[in-house]
């Protein structure tokens, strides 16, 4: 690995979030090197005119990729429109931001072979001086440097907005060319490397999510012992099971009642004296968002800590445990037989790949698929001892607390890998340490 020290000498900047650099470093505002600019929208421009080929690229923030642009992604526009407006006329190392929704994605212009600009929503920085390059201010901009510059973002009532006035005032530590030039190199090749070992070990997560799927699905209908006799189960995408499982429908163990839809009118965005927490896909999809509540709600639309929900619709075949309040009328509750099925076992048992794969299938494949009454009481079901059932939850149990320590220790890892990106880019852009091979002017 290469060795990362200091420079000789440091000064103070007086800026809270730059702190010191080292003292043949400047610090400069983004105006004292950049032109920057932003389409402001085309008045009458619809999708329809978007083209897939055409006289200009018309770059939106979907086609960054890998900090560059995606021109074989691009949609098109003609020369008319293209010629509205010089000022946001691309050129090769134009340094791009995204400044409406998801504010801060970056990309540089390189390898453009056609004239090329912007739709709304991203601003255009341009080098004005020959001492700057934007690929080093594009790393400036990935540090924590950007993101703790007080009034960065302003709040719309649904999505932010990085305003051009403001973005301009941004103050950066400010090397000379040949070290900023080097500080992209490096940060770009020691990322790539992070990168890539992160991307590994998300893979080895995948791997092991899919291997818990395999030995839920492989548990819950085949049974825990490979030498039991089998026999055809007669539903085809399940094939066998053991002899003594006897092939039945989930209406002969379970019943189920639909939750309710709430007129937003009736509902408090504060718990009051008789009032349930309002249980919806939203709800357990965004845990932080302020929750809902509602007053004096039937007992037949309360669900219970131990209860089972189906997510119907919205989420199809997603199973919900361990919540209590009102449920929305896009879940089903599962009113099970306890001398006949586990709750454990019936819960594996749902979330298992292959049955919920057949509730989406039983949804329907429109727009939102939704899952009926006889659909899911129609759907196949194995019925044996609760013994052998409470076997095959205390394997499951096991193995996925097994396979979810060595996912644990591979998400810190990335979480350390993620931090010590974060950390290096900071470190880096700021001069709190000098890249190899740099050399002091």
């Amino acid at each position: 690995m290469e060795e990362i020290s200091k420079y000789e000498k440091y000064k103070d900047t007086g800026i809270e979030w730059i702190g010191e650099i080292p003292e043949n470093w400047d610090v400069k505002k983004i105006k004292h090197r950049c032109y920057v600019k932003g389409r402001v929208g085309w008045k009458g421009l619809k999708s329809s005119e978007f083209l897939t080929d055409g006289f200009s690229y018309l770059v939106t923030g979907t086609d960054f990729k890998n900090d560059t642009v995606d021109w074989d992604n691009c949609y098109h526009i003609d020369e008319e429109r293209y010629s509205e407006d010089p000022y946001i006329q691309l050129q090769n190392e134009d340094l791009l931001i995204t400044k409406d929704g998801t504010i801060g994605k970056l990309a540089v212009v390189t390898n453009l072979d056609k004239p090329a600009c912007l739709n709304s929503g991203i601003f255009v920085v341009r080098s004005t001086k020959d001492d700057f390059s934007t690929r080093f201010l594009l790393w400036v901009l990935k540090s924590s440097t950007f993101t703790d510059f007080n009034g960065l973002t302003a709040y719309g009532s649904t999505i932010q907005h990085l305003y051009q006035n403001v973005f301009v005032e941004f103050a950066f530590a400010f090397p000379p060319v040949n070290t900023q030039i080097s500080i992209a190199d490096f940060l770009r090749k020691k990322t790539t490397e992070i990168d890539q070992i992160i991307a590994n070990k998300q893979k080895l997560i995948a791997l092991y999510e899919e291997e818990k799927q395999a030995i839920i699905n492989q548990a819950v209908t085949k049974g825990l012992d490979p030498n039991v006799k089998m026999k055809d189960s007669g539903v085809e995408w399940l094939g066998q099971i053991p002899e003594h499982w006897k092939v039945s429908r989930l209406k002969n163990i379970c019943s189920v009642r639909q939750g309710l839809q709430i007129p937003i009118t009736e509902r408090h965005f504060s718990q009051i004296e008789d009032s349930f927490e309002y249980i919806t896909i939203k709800s357990i999809n965004n845990p932080d968002d302020t929750k809902e509540h509602i007053l004096n709600p039937s007992g037949r639309v309360i669900c219970e800590i131990d209860d089972i929900l189906v997510a119907r619709t919205g989420a199809t075949g997603e199973i919900i445990t361990n919540v209590h309040g009102v449920f929305h009328n896009n879940f089903f509750l599962v009113d099970y037989n306890r001398s006949k099925v586990d709750r454990l076992f019936l819960i594996y048992f749902l979330k298992s790949k292959k049955i919920k794969s057949y509730l989406l299938l039983m949804a329907g494949t429109t727009t939102i698929p939704d899952l009926n009454h006889n659909a899911f009481y129609n759907t196949p079901f194995f019925e044996f001892s609760l013994n052998e059932q409470q076997t095959i939850v205390s394997y499951i149990v096991e193995e996925i607390n097994r396979l979810d320590c060595i996912i644990d220790k591979f998400k810190k890892q990335i979480d350390l890998l993620q931090e010590y990106r974060t950390t290096l880019i900071s470190e880096v852009v700021t001069g709190r340490i000098k890249v190899p091979n740099t050399i002091e002017a």
